[in-house]
Parts: structure tokens; sequence; C-alpha cells
């Protein structure tokens, strides 16, 4: 009857394959240390074959003498050539990442936008302020788009920039108007495809 890998004790690292795990189970057997290390040595050659274009990642020999750790679980007894990694730091996850959360009053435009205008509300009048203005007003325009593409007004930009800079930047319909965005015409191949000649 068949052996199928399924029925097989599952592989610790399976992208080395199951001839490689044979080779370690194989050198935990061995008796004579000197004949071990020579063992391992091999394995970890034949290992750094089978992934030559890894060779020029930092630390990369010392991964696979980790990984013929790991896949001997831990129970190798041989003279590694690195300190490898303890079983307690697999398991190990690291802390929590604390963010810090601020609310943003309009989710579409994003925290970033509204630091934008912060900083554009605190340039001093002229040129640059007003380029710098109109760049957000249409960035804030084309943001809205992406999500209706129906209602965007230039007076909700203006009104929304007004409320962001609490009054400090204060645009009319009457003397800006903003890029007009349309949606990308969807491309249709009739579904048929091209006869090659």
């Amino acid at each position: 009857m068949l052996t199928y890998n399924s029925q097989l004790k599952q592989l610790l690292l399976p992208e080395y394959g199951r001839n490689v795990q044979q080779m370690v189970d194989h050198c935990m057997e061995i008796a004579d240390r000197e004949e071990r290390n020579r063992c391992a040595f091999t394995i970890v050659s034949i290992m750094d074959n089978m992934f030559p274009e890894n060779r020029t990642e930092e630390g990369y020999k010392r991964k696979l003498w980790d990984h013929l750790a790991i896949m001997s679980d831990f129970k190798l007894d041989i003279d590694y050539p690195y300190e490898v990694v303890k079983q307690d730091n697999l398991d190990s996850k690291p802390e929590m990442l604390k963010y810090q959360l601020e609310p943003i009053k309009y989710r579409h435009y994003g925290k970033i936008i509204e630091r934008m205008i912060d900083r554009a509300a605190e340039y001093p009048e002229g040129e640059e302020r007003d380029a710098l203005v109109m760049l957000l007003a249409n960035h804030m325009k084309k943001l809205i788009f992406q999500i209706n593409k129906e209602d965007v007004e230039d007076g909700k930009i203006f009104k929304d920039l007004y409320n962001y800079s609490r009054g400090r930047i204060n645009l009319h319909v009457d003397t800006h108007s903003l890029h007009e965005f349309k949606e990308a015409p969807q491309q249709n191949n009739g579904g048929k495809k091209k006869k090659k000649k």
C-alpha cells in the first residue's frame, strides 16, 4: 500500500523538503560527536545550495543553522558555529504597538490633510500660500470624488476647508474654482480576443 505525505510526520520547515528532514533525523542518531558535526555541516551546505539567491542576505548563514536547530526540534547536540535561536524565542511575540489615536473630523480626508491645512493656514498671505491652499482644495475634491462620484461641489470643499482651518482659510465659489474630475472610461474589448497574425 502507498504511503502519502499527508500520512507522514508534518515537516517543521517544509521549504527544505522531506529528504533534508530525514538527513537531520539521521544526524541526530549518530553517536560520535565529530561525525555528527561533519554531518550537520554537510546538511547546512545542502540547505545553502537549495536557495542560492538568499546568499546576499545579511545573517544568511546564521539563519541556516537556526533552521537546522528548528528541524531537529532543538535536540541536535553539535558544535554550532553561531549562537542559534532558542526554542523559547520562537514562541515569543513582540509587544503590542501603542498607537496614538487622534479624532479625525472627516475620515475621507484623513489626518494628514488636517495637518497640512493647519500648516497652510499658518503661512503668510501671498502667492505661495494661495498655491498651497488650491492644491489642498483640489486634493480634497479628488478624495471626495473617490467615494462619491455625484456630489462633488466646490462649495462643499471650501466649507470643509473653512471648518478645518477654523476660519483662517476662506475661499468662495465666486472667486475660485477647482478641477473637474471625471471617472476614467472602462476599457471594453467586447469579449473578443485579438487574433494573432
